[in-house]
């Protein structure tokens, strides 16, 4: 069948079919520019269209062309593809616009950094197109493709970006640089907030800064919440992230509402959102005795160390748990029956006590509380409560034999732990009357605290979340046993050990028992010779040329002799308070006693305090030591006065600079020299009408 032709309304030439337009689309281009009327039934030819579209006023000066109406949009076959069951809805121009911006290729067969080609090529996002065009000013265009070696954590690795093969400048339409400056303006909106939605906005330091944890942990966590229900406000991650974040800083509800681009009200309703969510889906996989079992604390939570030294009388592989209570401290209370009831006597103010439950690696088993603060909740009348309430079943995960670890205060629940079988080590008391521990409890003592001090540890590490270290407003009351656990399963999930074995353990816990069994001699020989008499004729001297004949160690040497690091670093603070201006440290030696020094220690919590001590040494090694503070009579290990002088005389003194902290008292003010003022007023004579 022949193919009709028709004449074009403005040219007079016969044009095929699929090339024919309706002239009446362009009636008033045509009446004023080319006095041309038109009826229903003309058409125009492709080329006339396009004289009719330049002709337009708005195409002329470089706009984009009005969107007609509706009706007419369906029937304008200017914004319909060539496929006529396609729609165009906007009319891009051509690349037309030369930049001096630098461009890779849009190969889709090659990689656009090491040109290698498929098949295992990914096609480079929109997210790390903007992300290399903003840090490094190149253009990648869209559909380009790389290896996905060059990704990592949704960006481009600095090394791929470095090898990256572009041209000199590029050629753009209208329409990409209109696109580009509005991804760039929205790019500046959003860094001016918050926004964890978007994973490659925010790069891995910046969540370990915000969060403490890095974009992998903090993924991990949203992936575990299941309970969040995301809004046109917030969604699942930013919920988690704001309540993160304010354990984290302990920021303000308004800062945190600034930052995020959101009211306050919602700050508040997301932390409560995000709370419920990880008490609900987290914390009960992570804490509590339920959530690990004994075996699993045994074999993967306890410090050989402690094992050796508390269980080594013993055939059993009993269970070692550190017990301790913590502090949270809450606002004052009108409330006067609960501000007598939540007032520490102990701190002074205001607080509640969380117990918490550690194994001798650092591993939090369970945080129970928080308790209230007076006397009748003291922390053997909790652990009494948690035994006779059965908390968490506690009763059936504890076995016969078990051993727990306790300070001072928990001395009243001794007898109900003996009464299920329960080991309970704890440092020995000072009898009435005495001054000082003897050697045997002070040994014991130094064994006890060898592995306590991890529970003080943990509970350090607990308070590096600011909010649990500040004061909380009395609101946050009921939540404070939420947000305490909540931190305890993070620590537990995502933190290293405080504390693993070594070999050295068994090595360290066989010369601390043996140690234990021994006396003081160096104690006796004091004693028994009067060497702490005053009458005794001791000689001040220099530390830099007394006992040329001490011995000298290294820092590894010394703490084999301290059985610790926490005496080592007291003594650094001790020895920089008793070096003098001329830099010498002046101990006391008796030209009748060889091999012998001695020294007076100032106690960093009494001024009118000091504490003497004495050193023996010979055949190179220091080979006693003894203190006259209320556990200066151990040989399992030495007190931190002791330590003070061993260090300096063995290691300090050899060093060019001691290290020490700076002493700020020279930057303030002091009205203790108030006479020295006046005697100096009344010499000048000026007496600044004080008499007056």
């Amino acid at each position: 069948m022949d193919e009709r032709r028709y004449k074009c309304a403005l040219c007079n030439k016969k044009i095929p079919q699929d090339e024919r337009r309706p002239a009446t689309l362009f009636l008033s281009v045509l009446q004023k520019h080319f006095s041309v009327n038109v009826e229903d039934s003309d058409v125009l030819c492709n080329k006339c269209r396009h004289k009719c579209r330049k002709k337009n006023k708005s195409f002329a000066t470089g706009l984009t062309l009005s969107r007609p109406a509706p009706q007419e949009e369906k029937e304008d076959p200017t914004y319909a593809s060539p496929n006529p069951k396609k729609t165009r809805l906007s009319f891009h121009s051509p690349p037309s616009v030369p930049l001096p911006i630098p461009s890779t290729t849009q190969s889709h067969g090659y990689c656009l950094v090491c040109k290698k080609p498929g098949p295992k090529l990914v096609t480079v996002s929109h997210h790390v197109r903007m992300f290399v065009f903003i840090s490094r000013g190149i253009i990648i265009p869209s559909g380009a493709r790389c290896c996905t070696r060059h990704l990592e954590n949704g960006k481009m690795t600095d090394e791929a970006m470095e090898q990256i093969k572009t041209s000199e400048s590029t050629t753009l339409n209208k329409t990409s640089i209109t696109n580009l400056i509005k991804e760039l303006r929205d790019k500046a909106f959003q860094q001016s907030r918050l926004d964890f939605d978007d994973e490659g906005s925010l790069d891995d330091s910046d969540y370990q800064v915000l969060t403490g944890f890095s974009r992998l942990e903090f993924h991990d966590i949203v992936s575990t919440i299941t309970s969040i229900n995301s809004s046109k406000n917030r969604s699942k991650r930013t919920c988690v992230a704001i309540l993160l974040m304010k354990l984290r800083s302990a920021l303000s509800n308004k800062m945190l509402a600034v930052l995020f681009g959101m009211t306050k009200f919602q700050v508040r309703r997301a932390i409560a959102s995000a709370r419920a969510a990880l008490m609900k889906d987290f914390v009960p996989s992570n804490l509590g005795f339920q959530h690990v079992t004994r075996e699993e604390v045994i074999h993967n939570h306890t410090r050989e160390l402690a094992r050796d030294l508390l269980t080594h009388d013993i055939t059993t592989n009993p269970a070692i748990l550190v017990l301790d209570g913590t502090y949270v401290y809450i606002q004052k209370s009108s409330n006067f029956a609960f501000a007598r009831r939540s007032y520490s006597l102990y701190k002074h103010r205001p607080l509640v006590k969380p117990m918490i439950v550690v194994t001798t690696s650092g591993y939090i088993v369970s945080v129970l509380g928080p308790y209230l603060a007076d006397t009748k909740n003291n922390d053997a009348n909790i652990l009494k409560h948690m035994i006779y309430s059965n908390a968490e079943e506690i009763r059936s995960w504890i076995q016969e034999d078990d051993v727990f670890v306790v300070d001072r205060g928990f001395r009243d629940a001794q007898d109900l732990l003996e009464d299920i079988g329960i080991r309970m080590e704890m440092p020995a008391f000072m009898k009435r009357g005495s001054k000082q521990l003897s050697t045997s409890d002070s040994n014991l003592s130094r064994v006890v605290t060898k592995v306590r001090w991890i529970v003080e540890a943990t509970n350090g590490r607990l308070k590096q979340w600011q909010y649990l270290a500040k004061t909380l407003p009395n609101s946050q009351i009921p939540f404070i046993g939420d947000y305490v656990r909540i931190v305890a399963a993070l620590c537990n999930k995502y933190r290293p050990p405080l504390s693993v074995s070594s070999d050295e353990d068994k090595q360290l816990a066989a010369k601390m028992l043996h140690l234990s069994e021994r006396i003081n001699t160096l104690q006796e020989r004091v004693e028994t010779e009067g060497l702490d008499r005053r009458g005794l004729r001791w000689t001040k001297v220099d530390a830099e040329n007394v006992a040329p004949d001490f011995p000298c160690y290294e820092e590894t040497e010394l703490r084999q002799l301290t059985l610790g690091v926490y005496q080592l670093r007291m003594a650094h603070s001790y020895a920089k308070e008793h070096i003098d201006e001329d830099g010498g440290f002046e101990i006391c030696i008796s030209d009748d006693i060889p091999g012998l020094v001695s020294a007076k220690i100032q106690s960093r919590h009494i001024a009118a305090k000091q504490y003497r001590c004495w050193v023996s040494f010979s055949d190179g090694v220091v080979d006693g030591w003894y203190c006259k503070c209320k556990a200066g009579t151990r040989v399992v290990g030495m007190c931190g006065h002791v330590t003070s002088v061993v260090w300096y005389l063995s290691f300090g003194r050899h060093q060019e600079l001691v290290k020490g902290v700076r002493n700020w008292t020279t930057t303030l003010e002091d009205a203790s020299d108030i006479q020295d003022i006046i005697d100096e007023s009344d010499s000048d004579g000026d007496d600044n009408g004080l008499e007056e």
